[in-house]
């Protein structure tokens, strides 16, 4: 779902959105796996940073979490490429196309 500041109905407009955000997103949806995440650049100004900290995603498989880490990697930047660690068959970080830092790991093993 994508809704832009635009697209509110008339009389439903936002209290103190700054000038020019007409196609700023007020409200979206994604999904990652069985998640949803919420999000919105309303209030947004200048060039976003995403410092000090990282976003964890556990999937339940190895090969999840290969094709999830393969596709934040996607224009991003490697730091722990995915190996078995002794609390993950499969974990690693990345930092995607973005700048957001991403910890993704397998919460199981594959049979194997």
């Amino acid at each position: 779902m994508l809704m832009r500041f635009k697209d509110n109905p008339p009389g439903h407009e936002p209290v103190a959105v700054p000038p020019g955000s007409d196609n700023k997103v007020m409200h979206a949806t994604f999904r990652v796996g069985d998640t949803i995440v919420m999000t919105s650049d309303g209030r947004c100004a200048g060039r976003p940073v995403f410092e000090g900290f990282s976003l964890s995603l556990t999937v339940p498989t190895e090969a999840e979490a290969e094709q999830l880490f393969a596709a934040l990697a996607d224009g991003g930047q490697v730091q722990m490429p995915l190996a078995k660690t002794f609390f993950s068959p499969r974990f690693g970080m990345v930092a995607d196309r973005f700048g957001v830092g991403w910890m993704i790991h397998a919460g199981q093993p594959e049979p194997g």
